[in-house]
């Protein structure tokens, strides 16, 4: 893009280096011959921004400052304040170096409790920029250099951000202008999802820029101000009531233009409209009446006023026919255009496709036929909704599905908010030739988990710990209700992994470490999709659910992984074939079997031990996806690469693209290159190196559950439900996960149940804190800490349950603790999720400092109970023993979700203790991984310990009851005395109970009772 035309240079306040360039610019013929310094009605005089002599600090939020930041630690640039007898304005420049390999440059961010600027008088921005070429490049050739404004919000980090660039073709300094009409919203990151995508200019919070990459550089840079007059379309816009119109052939479609201003007042000077009927694929005279005219809207016309164009279509002789499109092409004076003009579409019909009685497979095979090469890979293609360079690109590119990844949220973030950006994009598929709808995916790992006020169930380790199939169908009923409610049809879950080495980041979304633990929890597809034919599908209650990740990536082994700082996820699961079938396979088959319609790979790679092949990434592993789940499991849904999954397949794009698909993938989630991607495999088609057969394949599987989801005859969000959105039937079934899913590890002195009469003293870093409560992938892909969304913390929920007594908190544990009966403290981990959360990569499975000083300071002075919120067992085997000081209580939580109730209700006796491990405890990290089965097993708890308060109910079959009843009898001879001759038979024994061998179970705990007390 070529940088902006210079503009005059005063001489006021500058030295007189600046008013030499200006001389010398003007002989050049660069700048506009007026007098320096003067201001008029056209020029006002321009606001400084940054002078960059020192009166802005280097600093951080919420002290205004300039601050760097980069993709790691390295990306940062070096910044100085430097006296230089070249600066353009006063004294200093802002001087920097940088070497950056994957993102880095500085922000000036106002103060976070200081009232926002106002920049809407002026036309753009502007800055001296120091050209390091040494000799002048052809304009638009150099580095680019990316600037970007924050409008709106709450401060700089929590703002709306809006970008344009300019390249660095010159030698010294050069003035650099940046009108406001030139920002584009940011559609690859928004830090809290957008505002309002309207660039106000009168909340301002400052601005960044983003530094070239690939090579070391230095930069300087002065005076950065506000220029001009501000322009009226950037105060102005005209907007369409819709993209699209959809009309049956002979109706009438109502194209509604409105105008509307930033502050809501009226317009100052004239705005046209030109309208013109242009271009399409419909037939002008025959099957609509072409139209063409002008609206004005005069100036003082009131924000919001509205003038509507009428376009009537006919009916022809064709009785079926694909949809046909008519442009309305839209010309505007004095105000912003819409970013696109609309189309009236002219409805397919009389398609046999389209009629919803005949078989979905009657309805796939006759849409496929009539589709041709570009529109099947346009099924074949999923984008990021942020990513969408323009809606139009849904139709443009025959985009079969957009997906939203963590974080990427509507504004506002509310269920209403998610139906009407989904449907705007429904409605935007109805301008393809066949008008398929799209379907559209989220992650809803542990509720509608990207959605504010949405239900959040425990994470599905906790779920695991329940040992409550009927339970976990629940909550995916729960979850598959919300996120139907909101217009998304298909959910990325549930996680089958088998998680074997806690320091993996991702294994709280496992049920456990036992495969036939994870298979007994998958009722849970049941509650998201209904029954196993599909037939449920067409529901306004149901999903389409997604078994991930296949395969293996619970196995993957530490220091494996290859992925930036990640030291374990994404990296290779190095297994016996029998262990494969055995351990990580297993799920998969119960989950064909239970009708799952799509299927996840891993990132992970796999390495079959003695086949001689080593490491295969599992996006390209055809032997696993073609020939295991398609062919000996008999997988009919279809196979959805996880996010730039097959990026990471080794060789070149097009390799990356070609491998995959014939590897048996169907469906790539590219996410953002959608361009590149359907480029790139209509490319590999043409060439014969992908076959027709094997995309038509890949099309049909996904139509089918297309048209099982009866997204055909009703594409459009069913919002009836959203009044159910997080109400509270939802909230008590989390709230029962919540209670069944804590696992009573130690009672000594039966400290709990507590009684409603005793004094508490409660502390912990997560006894009131719902963002580490609930964990990662909340709100946010990492989620956070803090109050994010709507729920009950556990200190919040000990009140509630006992709102007579007397329950006091101090987090750190700094308050007096004398005159308590009991103290309840709440420790454990902050969010994180995936490759972030592995242990080596900044974390461990230690407490921190301060949870380990509340805990001593607590259980030193009184009774006490922890409990252990996290995604994965502690070492705290230091704050146990019978040692004065020591624990009396232990509790692991897991990460019960937004309904802190249940905790308390298991605390208080309401509900008993139930809960059971679903993975080893260890001693040690030295131990890691250590898994039922070991052959050698010396855990702190093992694998289905979990004690009882008062009794348990048994439940399932007999031969169950009969196993948990023995269960609970060895538990109560071992005591506290947990051997490893002990625990290792105990272990195994629940893991024969859950496969269905209660007569081995039995055995294993007759075994278990003998060493108990030794």
């Amino acid at each position: 893009m070529r940088h902006p035309v210079h503009t005059t240079v005063r001489t006021t306040g500058r030295r007189r280096r600046a008013a030499l360039l200006a001389v010398s610019a003007l002989a050049a013929g660069l700048l506009p011959l007026t007098t320096a310094g003067q201001a008029s009605a056209d020029d006002p005089a321009p606001v400084q921004v940054d002078r960059f002599e020192g009166e802005v600090p280097f600093a951080a939020q919420p002290a205004e400052g300039l601050f760097t930041w980069g993709g790691d630690a390295d990306d940062h640039p070096a910044l100085a304040l430097e006296e230089r007898a070249d600066a353009p304005e006063g004294a200093k420049v802002l001087e920097g170096s940088y070497d950056i390999s994957s993102y880095g440059g500085f922000t000036h961010d106002y103060a976070a409790d200081q009232p926002a600027h106002d920049w809407s008088a002026s036309k753009g921005i502007r800055l001296w920029w120091y050209g390091q070429n040494a000799e002048p490049l052809p304009s638009g050739t150099g580095k680019k250099i990316s600037f970007e404004i924050k409008d709106g919000g709450a401060h700089g980090e929590a703002s709306e951000l809006w970008t344009t660039s300019f390249t660095d073709d010159w030698q010294g300094w050069h003035q650099v202008e940046l009108p406001f009409t030139q920002f584009e919203y940011r559609t690859d990151y928004q830090p809290v999802g957008g505002i309002d995508h309207v660039l106000g200019l009168d909340e301002m919070w400052g601005y960044a820029v983003t530094l070239p990459t690939g090579a070391k550089g230095r930069f300087a840079a002065d005076d950065v101000e506000l220029y001009g007059k501000a322009d009226q379309s950037l105060r102005a816009q005209v907007t369409t009531d819709a993209g699209v119109y959809p009309v049956k052939e002979g109706g009438t479609a109502e194209v509604r233009l409105s105008v509307t201003t930033t502050g809501n007042v009226p317009v100052e000077d004239d705005v046209t409209v030109a309208y013109a009927s242009e271009g399409g694929t419909a037939e002008p005279g025959k099957d609509y009446r072409p139209v063409s005219g002008t609206v004005t809207f005069p100036a003082g016309t009131a924000s919001g006023a509205s003038r509507t164009v009428t376009v009537s279509t006919g009916k022809d002789r064709d009785r079926a026919e694909s949809a046909e499109t008519i442009p309305l092409k839209l010309t505007v004076t004095g105000a912003k255009a819409p970013a696109e003009n609309p189309q009236v579409v002219i409805d397919a019909h009389g398609l046999p496709y389209l009629d919803a009685k005949l078989p979905v497979k009657k309805r796939v095979a006759d849409l496929v036929s009539r589709m041709s090469v570009e529109e099947k890979v346009g099924q074949m293609t999923q984008a990021e909704r942020a990513a969408l360079k323009s809606p139009d690109d849904i139709a443009g590119y025959n985009l079969g599905s957009l997906l939203s990844g963590g974080g990427s949220v509507p504004t506002p973030n509310t269920p209403e908010g998610w139906a009407k950006m989904i449907d705007g994009y429904q409605l935007r598929a109805q301008a393809t030739r066949f008008q398929i709808p799209l379907i559209y995916g989220v992650d809803a790992v542990h509720g509608h988990n990207n959605v504010v006020g949405a239900t959040v169930m425990p994470h599905n380790i906790g779920i695991g710990a329940t040992r409550n199939p009927g339970l976990a169908e629940k909550t995916g009923a729960v979850t598959a209700a919300e996120v139907r409610a909101t217009g998304v049809p298909w959910d990325f879950a549930p996680c089958l992994c088998v998680t074997r080495d806690e320091r993996w980041g991702r294994s709280y979304e496992s049920f456990g470490e036992d495969p036939a633990l994870v298979k007994s929890m998958e009722t849970v597809v049941q509650g998201f999709q209904g029954r196993a034919d599909g037939r449920d599908l067409d529901r306004n209650d149901k999903v389409l659910a997604t078994a991930k990740h296949f395969v293996g990536d619970g196995g993957t082994e530490y220091g494996s992984s290859t992925t930036g700082t990640y030291t374990i996820d994404q990296g290779i699961t190095k297994v016996t074939r029998q262990e494969l079938e055995a351990v990580h396979l297993a799920p998969f088959g119960e989950a064909v079997k239970r009708g799952v319609g799509t299927v996840m790979p891993s990132y992970s790679s796999l390495d079959i031990l003695g086949d001689d092949e080593g490491p295969v990434k599992m996006h390209a592993d055809a032997a696993m996806i073609n020939g295991e789940l398609k062919g000996k499991l008999g997988f009919e849904g279809f196979v959805i690469s996880d996010y730039a999954g097959i990026d990471q397949i080794p060789g070149d794009y097009a390799s990356d693209v070609r491998t995959s698909i014939n590897a048996g993938l169907d469906m790539i989630m590219v996410p953002n290159a959608y361009a590149d991607f359907e480029s790139t495999l209509l490319g590999e088609v043409t060439a014969g190196r992908i076959s027709h057969a094997r995309v038509d394949d890949a099309v049909a599987r996904i139509l089918t559950q297309k048209f099982r989801l009866g997204l055909f005859e009703k594409p459009y969000a069913d919002t009836s439900r959203i009044k159910d959105f997080g109400s509270a039937a939802h909230r008590a079934v989390a709230r029962q996960a919540a209670a069944e899913s804590q696992v009573l590890l130690r009672n000594s002195g039966n400290v709990l149940p507590l009684k409603k009469s005793q004094k508490v003293y409660v502390a912990g870093s997560n006894a009131d804190d719902l963002g580490n409560q609930t964990g990662g992938w909340t709100i946010t892909w990492q989620g956070q800490s803090g109050t994010h969304t709507d729920g009950t913390t556990i200190l919040q929920a000990m009140r509630k349950a006992s709102p007579s007594a007397v329950i006091d908190y101090s987090k750190d544990a700094s308050a007096p603790t004398s005159g308590y009966d009991v103290g309840v403290v709440v420790v454990g981990e902050t969010p994180y999720a995936e490759g972030i959360g592995d242990v080596g990569n900044g974390n461990d499975l230690e407490l921190t400092a301060a949870d380990k000083a509340a805990v001593q300071k607590v259980c030193g002075a009184m009774k006490c109970v922890v409990l252990v919120v996290s995604g994965r067992p502690q070492l705290i085997g230091d704050l146990l023993g019978d040692r004065p000081g020591a624990v009396d209580g232990l509790v692991a939580s897991w990460l019960p979700g937004t309904e802190g109730d249940g905790v308390a209700d298991v605390l208080y006796g309401k509900l008993p203790f139930t809960g059971q491990l679903p993975v080893t405890w260890p001693k040690s990290q030295a131990q890691l991984p250590i898994n039922v089965g070991d052959a050698a097993y010396d855990p702190q708890f093992p694998y289905g310990y979990g004690l009882t308060t008062p009794a348990r109910k048994a439940g399932g079959d007999a031969g169950r009851a009969l196993v948990e009843k023995a269960r609970l009898a060895v538990q109560q001879k071992a005591g506290d005395k947990i051997t490893a001759a002990w625990a290792k038979p105990f272990a195994e024994a629940e893991h024969l109970s859950l496969s269905g061998d209660h007569a081995g179970a039995l055995a294993k705990l007759r075994t278990a009772y003998r060493e108990a007390g030794r």
